[in-house]
């Protein structure tokens, strides 16, 4: 067990040193990789290798790695590396002979779920049949290729008509070397009662993907400038919200706080009632009809190629899902958020006349109200018959939980701190996982920030604050490791007296400052609000590629491949970027990839190529070509 309370997104350590590749089959992989990289930025800048120590640059990157890749590992890290290697290849061993044994990933959290395989398929059987969402394919043609068929025929429909340019239409057409029908599986929410089950649609090489992201990525700016006020973000935009609130008198001591969640709203919402609520919201809220050169019938036409190309395997059989739309889709989400917008207008309308907060995120909401709680269960009950495929579930409180915030009236004073569900496993990742340095130097200034921001005393800051000390300890982060990024910290939030005594008011000026700057996520969807208007960021011309930056990717390891920044520097400077040569100004910039998580390797949900790949067609031999 004690590998699986490591968690999802550990690494083990130096796999490469365990490989059933050879160490030449490795070394000429990174080999491939690096001088591929390394030769374009030379080509770009016409350097030929004349000189000699631009001719013996490449045999000495081979060298190099190959050192690397055959250096002995430190004593302490080989045993470990060993023992780790042991316990990872033994519960691998004991899963191929336990059958009935499930490993799945959690929803909403990054630890294990440990589970009986027919109790888990009873649970998923029993979902398909109670929303009807599902329906056997019975006939025997080439799901995949019918579908790729559909989209091929839309978007050369789409070219020429001018809705794309040359260069959206690449971006969305499916590679039909890696195209494979999407699967279905289940994630367990173990955050709530009886541990219900989450459909996930994987669909990353499916032939509509790309169009459903671009959907995606064309809609949901001009979502969130339209329903930004009434959207919650995250637990900071709630704090905010209710902070906001007390500011200005409406806060009394019979403030009640609701929340309410929407059942399976991916799941439920009616596809053609959908697609109509879309038109009008596009009718509504597009200028002249279009976005950029893509028109509303145009959007229309993808919408419902998605909707109609949603198939899938699962337990060696195939389905189509005819009702809502596949969690896992990129449009799905916006679709989902547009038909939520259409149903909570009244809502929305109520709350602002009495000057109460609501605000939604995705399928949760929040309210506040300084009616009866007969009166606001009466209207929540209206609500819940609305609409058939809308059913919610609700709760009105004085104290609550909404996202990751516990909000508490108490006796008309506002408290705000960090909830943690009952249900759900608390997770850091462990200090010994195989991930980059940067990683873990991140994940204690992030707690702190995310408390800070949340928490609205100092006591339940210090409380949050102990209580991330001693997950840290607990996942074997050094002591002085955590010192020095708590004093961090409080050192660039000019905030280092709360270390010496809880100061209130220095503690309430750092919750301000911190409450009211926006997070990452914020800034780029502000950007994205202000180019809607003009052209989203999907539509624009992309020119990513810049020849005075070298991008170096390579796979991160510890033991002596730690130093492969260090050493590449070196070596490209020594023999190209010497002084006085073409390259000399250019930058290197290391992207990092990381080797499997334990999740890659005892989760298991994927069915067989033959059953993704089935029968190939002349459409996709033809694309392929193309």
């Amino acid at each position: 067990m004690s590998m699986f309370i490591k968690g999802l997104k550990y690494i083990p350590p130096c796999q490469s040193r365990f490989s059933k590749q050879s160490i030449e089959d490795i070394v000429n992989e990174q080999y491939k990789t690096l001088r591929s990289v390394a030769q374009g930025c030379l080509d770009d800048y016409h350097v030929h290798l004349i000189e000699p120590r631009q001719k013996e640059g490449f045999p000495c990157l081979k060298r190099m790695l190959y050192d690397l890749q055959t250096k002995k590992l430190p004593h302490k890290l080989y045993k470990r590396v060993q023992h780790e290697r042991k316990i990872v290849r033994n519960i691998i061993k004991m899963l191929r002979h336990r059958p009935d044994i499930t490993i799945r990933r959690t929803d909403k959290s990054k630890v294990f779920y440990i589970g009986n395989v027919s109790m888990f398929a009873k649970k998923a059987s029993k979902y398909m049949i109670e929303t009807e969402a599902y329906q056997e394919i019975m006939n025997e043609g080439c799901i995949l290729s019918e579908n790729l068929h559909l989209v091929d025929v839309l978007l050369k429909s789409l070219l020429k008509n001018g809705a794309f340019t040359q260069e959206q239409y690449k971006r969305m057409a499916p590679r039909v070397d890696s195209l494979e029908l999407a699967h279905l599986h289940f994630i367990p929410k173990t955050h709530k009662s009886d541990t219900p089950l989450r459909p996930i649609v994987a669909a990353i090489h499916a032939p509509a993907t790309e169009i459903s992201k671009f959907l995606n990525d064309l809609l949901a700016p001009l979502f969130l400038r339209v329903a930004r006020q009434t959207t919650f973000i995250n637990g900071i935009d709630l704090v905010r919200a209710l902070e906001k609130y007390v500011t200005n008198g409406y806060l009394k001591s019979t403030t009640l706080f609701i929340t309410f969640d929407v059942e399976n709203l991916y799941t439920m919402i009616p596809r053609q009632g959908a697609l109509e609520i879309l038109l009008q919201f596009l009718e509504q809220h597009l200028h002249h009809n279009k976005i950029g050169s893509i028109r509303i019938d145009d959007i229309m036409r993808m919408a419902r190629l998605v909707l109609d190309t949603n198939s899938f395997a699962y337990e060696h059989k195939y389905y189509r899902q005819i009702r809502g739309g596949a969690m896992g889709s990129a449009f799905t989400q916006i679709l989902a958020n547009i038909y939520m917008l259409n149903w909570e207008q009244q809502f929305i309308k109520d709350q602002q006349e009495h000057q109460e907060i609501y605000g939604r995120y995705i399928d949760d909401v929040f309210m506040t109200t300084n009616s009866t709680y007969e009166e606001m269960k009466a209207r929540l009950d209206n609500a819940h018959r609305k609409d058939p495929n809308i059913r919610i579930s609700y709760c009105i409180q004085s104290t609550i939980d909404f996202l990751d915030v516990t909000v508490n009236n108490d006796n008309g004073h506002l408290k705000t701190y960090i909830f943690y569900k009952s249900a759900a496993e608390p997770y850091i990742l462990p200090y010994t996982s195989d991930h980059p340095k940067h990683v873990f130097r991140n994940i204690p200034y992030a707690a702190l920030l995310r408390a800070a921001r949340i928490c609205s005393n100092v006591e339940e800051f210090e409380t949050e604050r102990i209580r991330t000390d001693l997950s840290l300890l607990l996942n074997e982060y050094p002591p002085s490791f955590i010192s020095k990024h708590f004093d961090r910290f409080f050192e660039l939030n000019q905030a280092r007296a709360i270390l010496k005594r809880l100061d209130a008011q220095v503690y309430h000026e750092l919750h301000q400052r911190l409450l009211h700057m926006p997070t990452r996520r914020e800034k780029q969807n502000q950007e994205t609000i202000e180019n809607v208007n003009a052209l989203p960021d999907v539509l624009r011309k992309k020119n990513t590629w810049d020849p005075n930056i070298l991008y170096v990717k390579y796979y991160y390891e510890s033991g002596p491949r730690l130093s492969i920044q260090h050493d590449f520097r070196q070596w490209w400077k020594q023999h190209f970027a010497y002084e006085g040569s073409n390259v000399e100004h250019v930058q290197l910039k290391f992207a990092v990839k990381t080797n499997c998580t334990l999740e890659d390797m005892f989760v298991h949900k994927k069915p067989s190529q033959q059953m993704l790949k089935r029968k190939p067609s002349n459409i996709m031999q033809e694309m392929a070509m193309t």
